[in-house]
Formats: structure tokens, C-alpha cells, sequence
């Protein structure tokens, strides 16, 4: 057997000194590579991409693995990060576009699988915030894959599958609810073929037949509510590709919920949009699952049949779904058409607490995307991503104020900016008390931002028509100026008064030492936001001038008055008046230094006659801090713009030239 040499019939075209190259071709004859300072030649990280972690005998499990591409400007290698790594990449330390330098690694034979093996990375450290190779390289993707030889085929493994053979699709990055990866197929399917509708059954007779014996009709209806994507994976279970989506389907004789199941997820979620029509046939009936959140519905005005739901299976009996072309949809088959419920910010207030309804405005404030532990998810663990927004209508000096999580449209989610016309369905009301209401999303959430209205069913809406209309009498530069981008953003505000008692553990504020924050902030990862309380006797306070703040500056929303980067966005003229009227006033910050009760005394020693201090009533205080780890912003991508879009398609251009910052993107390792 040839020693280590490597295989590809196209290093007679590249140049021969390679680090990776000369890397591989020495691990065999070690087990584990160490490589001196001056052996380490520095890599570029091209794609860090995350699965479900294998059980492993005798080790403490993390959650997830992560694959590591990097290049030398000659190969590609993919290679498995060492589990003792993983920090690093929770930390977003190491991440895509920057050079690191690999100082221990060893290559690792899979036996379960004949000529399947990999580099690990078992020590690295990083060369440079930002890549000085990458800038050299045209297309990085186009460089041919590294393998040691008689290992040819894993090319075709390392392609868009994880390393660990026995896991089959990579994951999100940052999340469990986004598409990842080239399985997922998105755009129009083959040409329609012959459809016979003349023995489809409604849903209404579904119900019916759920206990008796029958055989299953085809079915045609059309999608009114699409759901996020949901993953299930754990440790131990046996299905290649756990995932699960709701649809609500309806036909002429009502709605009923839809269950898109497994490996079907990634051939047909892209493709089953709100307003598509389905003909399904081979699905199978089931008891609906009660303890889930359901599309509030009655503006659709039609019965909804919720004792059982479809079933689109991959197997057992593999579903035959069919997808029609809009222009194949005859009016004859009587299926209903979507409706909206858009509600204007003029009648938000009026609106019970927990109602839903769907949202147009303009975008004028987007917060920086933030991660927050789901509650009560064990291993392996689970991270929602959100991020705030404001938007107006018009209709009101006030914005939407709007908690978007992710709704496995990673594309619009992270391309969401000032100046874009932001569309969002099914969004939570929250009445606050003492605060302005605002709106979250919930599961079947769906959101659109310009360059993605084309071809949606709430164009025609009447209220989306009279939105248009009045960003038509707007000017460009009036609006530019009341926009703003990232920040620290906390709303509702923290009450006056803090309830939760000091002993209850179960509270949605966790309460800790001070001499445990240190401890609370190691632990966040890239990202995350955390909310913690503490406790403790004011000891000194300072006053202290602000500095001038930058126009682009996001306002405190935290305040009594709740004042609105948009506020007044109907009368310019006055919104300059209070421009001016806050410059020439000096605005004063409290800083309060809470301080546990050992230190106190020494404290105030300290600090006495340093600064002006007053010693508040004796008693205990309560303060909510919020933890975060802080991120790199990235350059903000401009979708192209038509029908609908072409509206705003000017604006957001002229924000991507006007603002000051940069929207945060999402490291997505690609």
C-alpha cells in the first residue's frame, strides 16, 4: 500500500507546496501530530457546519459536533473539531473568514465504513481577525477537496454530509429552526402532470372515515398557514432526518392541520407556500396532537375540523404529494382564498392580550440578533433566535414594536433592515402594563421584506394598497434620519418595583450572588441573552453628563414617554423642533452601583469624597441585569426588488448608502 500519499488528478495544476498536503502526508506515521510554531502555516476557516453529536463510551457527550473547512490557498480539507474545541466556536472564537493556525491534529479512521476516514483538530489558535488569504483566493469553493489516498470516494461523503457517518444533514449554525444545507430543494417542481379531480374527497368526510376502514381519496386543497420548521433529533433515536412542519389546509368545506413528516421536510418545505395548492394522495389519518399552539383563524369564516389531522409520510405508506402550478389552479375546484387580518398601530391598544393578528409598516429600528435558551430543554439543548424591530404604518406617531424569532426563512430574517416594507403573519399581541403593547411571534409566524412580496396572496389586500399609498407622500431623508440599527434593546422595561420574592428559585428572573456574575458571563455563548437579579444595598451614586448622542443612536424605549426613532413621522417639522429642543438639553444618567452587604462599608470608604455620594434608607435592593456576549457586525446583502418590492426597493437602497452602521448578519459558516 502506497504510504499517504494524495490523490487527485489535478495537483499537476496547482502548485505543489501545500501545509495541508505536507500535513496529511505525515499523520500516518503518528498519532497524534504536533506542529511547532514555525511548522503551523496559517489556514483560512471557509465553513464551520454543525450536527447532533454521536454517543461516544467513556466521554461526557457534548450536544453537538461541528466539521471545520479551511483551506491553504491550494486544498480544502474538511476536518472534525475536537469536542474539547467546541468552545471556541460556541464563543464564535473561531469562525468562518479568519486565519487560524492548527498545532496538534491526527487523522481518524472510521471502521464502521471502508475507506471513510478524517483529519481531527485537536489544537488551534487563531492568526488574525480577518483572513489574509481568503481576500487572495477567486473562489474558495472551486478548490479541489483533500484526501488521503485509496480514500478517493469520501469526496462524495464530505460533500454536504457531516463526517460522522451516522449522522445524514447538518444543522443551523445558530439555531435548530433554519434550512441548512444543499438538501433542502427550493423552487418550482417538474411540469404538473395529468391531475384526475373527479374522486377527490373533502375534508369534511375525513372525520368521518377516521375509525372505519378506507381507503384514502386523493385530496385537494390549498395551504392558508405554514408553520416554522420543527427538529426532534436526540441521542439515540433511529431517524435519519428528524424534522416536522404544520400547514393548515382548507377546501370548500373547511380547514383541517396538515403533517409534513421526515425526509420529506427537505424535498417539500421550500415549496409548500401559504397560497399553494396541493393534490395529495397515499396519507394517512391520525388523532389530532392537542398541546400545540394552532393559527387563530376565524376571519377565514370557515368550520375547522380539529379532531384529526393528515399525515404525509415518507414511508409506510410514502405519501405522493403534488404540488400545482398556480397557473394549472381552475376556478371550478372551489378552494377558498387566503385571507388577512392586518390591524393598523392606530388599533393595537384595543386589541385583547394573546390575539393574533398580521402586520405592514416601514422599518425604521433593527436590533441586533440575539440567542436565549429555550426553558426547560434538556440535552441536547436548544436555542431560539430573535431579534427586535420597529416599524410604521402611518396611522399612528407610534411604531410596532416586534419580537421576531426565527421562522426557518434564514434569508429574510437575517436581511431585515431600515427603509425595507416588513411584512409579518400571525403576530402575538402582548399588552404590557404601564407600557406600549407589543407584538411577538408565534409559531406560524411568517415574514417578508422587500424583494420577497411578489407573488404573495396579501398583495391584493385592501390595507396593504392604502399602506403603499402613504409611503408614497414620504421623504426619503426625513425618514433616513429617525432610523437606527443594533444597540442594546430591552422591552418590556423592568418594573419599578421588583415582586419576585428573593426565594423563589422557579421565577422567570433568576436571582445570584454578585460574586457569581463573573461565573454568569463566562457561561454565554455567542449571542445569547440572559436575564439575572441581584440583590444588594446602594452605596454611592454618580451623576455625570452624557455625551452628544450620534443621530443613528437608538432611543430609550425603556421610559415613560417611549419615544420612537419613528415617532412624529407625519410631521417633520416638529420632530426637528424636539431634535433641537434635545441637544440643547443636558440629559443626566444615574449609575447606581450595587454592591453585596460584605462589601459595603469598604466600599464606602473607599469612595468617600472621590465623588459625590449619598447613602440611600438602609434596606434591600433589587436591580435585573442583562448578560450578553457581544458580536461582529457584518455588511448588510441587498435582495433585488419587483411588483410590490419596487416600492421600497429605492428606500432600502438608499439606507444601505446613509447608514452609519452595519446590519449584524448571521455567521452562518458558508
Amino acid at each position: 500500500m502506497e504510504s499517504s500519499s494524495c490523490c487527485s488528478s489535478m495537483v499537476a495544476d496547482l502548485p505543489q507546496e501545500s501545509f495541508l498536503q505536507r500535513t496529511l502526508e505525515r499523520l500516518p506515521s503518528t498519532q497524534s501530530l504536533k506542529l511547532t510554531a514555525e511548522e503551523a502555516a496559517p489556514v483560512a476557516v471557509v465553513a464551520i457546519q454543525r450536527y447532533l453529536s454521536e454517543p461516544t463510551e467513556g466521554q461526557q457527550l457534548d450536544s453537538y459536533s461541528y466539521d471545520v473547512t479551511i483551506t491553504d490557498g491550494v486544498w480544502r480539507a474538511k476536518c472534525f473539531l475536537h469536542p474539547s474545541l467546541n468552545h471556541l466556536v460556541h464563543r464564535n472564537t473561531l469562525r468562518t473568514g479568519t486565519d487560524v493556525s492548527v498545532r496538534q491534529c491526527s487523522f481518524v479512521y472510521n471502521e464502521r465504513r471502508l475507506g471513510h476516514g478524517y483529519i481531527c483538530i485537536e489544537k488551534v489558535e487563531s492568526s488574525a481577525e480577518t483572513s489574509s488569504l481568503l481576500p487572495r483566493i477567486n473562489n474558495p469553493s472551486s478548490l479541489p477537496m483533500l484526501v488521503k489516498h485509496g480514500m478517493e470516494r469520501s469526496v462524495l461523503l464530505q460533500s454536504d454530509v457531516p463526517l460522522q457517518v451516522s449522522r445524514k444533514h447538518y444543522l443551523s449554525l445558530w439555531n435548530n429552526d433554519d434550512p441548512e444545507g444543499d438538501m433542502w430543494i427550493s423552487g418550482s417542481a417538474s411540469p404538473d402532470p395529468v391531475l384526475d379531480v373527479s374522486k377527490v374527497t373533502l375534508l369534511s368526510s375525513l372525520e368521518s372515515s377516521f375509525r372505519a376502514s378506507w381507503k384514502p381519496l386523493p385530496l385537494l386543497v390549498k395551504i392558508i398557514h405554514k408553520s416554522r420548521l420543527r427538529y426532534y433529533g436526540k441521542f439515540g433515536l433511529k431517524i435519519d432526518y428528524p424534522f416536522q412542519t404544520y400547514f393548515e389546509v382548507a377546501d370548500q368545506s373547511g380547514t383541517m392541520s396538515l403533517v409534513l413528516w421526515n425526509e420529506l421536510c427537505p424535498e417539500y418545505y421550500l415549496r409548500m407556500n401559504v397560497g399553494a395548492v396541493l393534490y395529495l394522495q397515499n396519507y394517512t389519518l391520525k388523532q389530532s396532537y392537542s398541546n400545540r399552539s394552532r393559527p387563530q383563524m376565524d376571519h377565514h369564516r370557515m368550520k375547522n375540523f380539529t379532531s384529526v389531522e393528515i399525515c404525509l409520510n415518507p414511508r409506510n405508506p410514502a405519501a405522493v404529494i403534488t404540488v400545482v402550478s398556480p397557473k394549472s389552479v381552475l376556478p371550478q375546484w372551489g378552494l377558498p382564498e387566503v385571507s388577512y387580518q392586518f390591524t393598523a398601530r392606530s388599533e393595537l391598544e384595543k386589541i385583547s392580550n394573546g390575539s393574533a393578528c398580521d402586520v405592514i409598516g416601514l422599518v425604521t429600528f433593527v436590533g441586533r440578533v440575539e440567542r436565549v435558551r429555550s426553558k426547560g430543554n434538556k440535552a441536547p439543548e436548544k436555542y431560539w433566535t430573535y431579534r427586535w424591530v420597529h416599524s410604521v404604518d402611518g396611522t399612528s406617531d407610534r411604531p410596532f414594536i416586534l419580537e421576531l424569532f426565527s421562522s426557518s426563512q434564514p434569508e429574510i430574517f437575517n436581511q431585515i433592515c431600515p427603509m425595507t416594507y416588513l411584512v409579518c403573519t400571525q403576530m402575538r399581541v402582548c399588552q404590557v402594563e404601564g407600557s406600549l403593547p407589543y407584538l411577538t411571534s408565534s409559531c406560524e409566524t411568517e415574514i417578508f421584506i422587500t424583494g420577497y412580496h411578489k407573488g404573495q396572496p396579501y398583495v391584493s389586500d385592501p390595507r396593504v394598497k392604502s399602506f403603499i399609498q402613504w409611503t408614497k407622500t414620504l421623504k426619503d431623508n426625513v425618514v433616513l434620519q429617525k432610523t437606527a440599527v443594533g444597540g442594546h434593546y430591552c422591552y418590556p422595561p423592568p418594573p419599578r418595583r421588583f415582586s419576585q420574592s428573593a426565594t423563589d428559585t422557579s421565577g422567570q428572573v433568576p436571582l445570584v450572588a454578585a460574586s457569581d456574575l463573573k461565573r454568569e458571563l463566562e457561561s454565554l455563548q455567542y449571542r445569547e441573552h440572559k436575564k439575572l437579579a441581584i440583590q444588594g444595598e446602594i452605596a454611592a451614586i454618580r451623576y455625570r453628563n452624557d455625551p452628544k448622542k450620534v443621530s443613528n443612536e437608538p432611543q430609550d424605549y425603556s421610559s415613560d414617554t417611549h419615544k420612537d426613532p419613528a415617532d412624529c413621522l407625519m410631521s417633520p417639522s416638529s420632530d426637528r423642533s424636539k431634535a433641537n429642543t434635545r441637544k440643547r438639553t443636558n440629559q443626566l444618567r444615574l449609575r447606581c452601583f450595587v454592591l453585596g452587604e460584605q462589601q459595603l462599608v469598604k466600599a464606602a470608604r473607599r469612595n468617600h469624597g472621590a465623588f459625590a455620594s449619598r447613602r440611600p434608607a438602609s434596606g434591600q435592593r433589587l436591580s435585573q441585569v442583562h448578560l450578553r456576549r457581544e458580536e461582529r457586525p457584518a455588511a448588510v446583502e441587498q435582495p433585488s426588488a419587483d411588483a410590490l418590492d419596487a416600492a421600497g426597493g429605492r428606500r432600502r437602497r438608499a439606507t444601505a448608502h446613509s447608514q452609519p452602521g452595519a446590519l449584524p448578519a448571521d455567521h452562518t459558516g458558508h
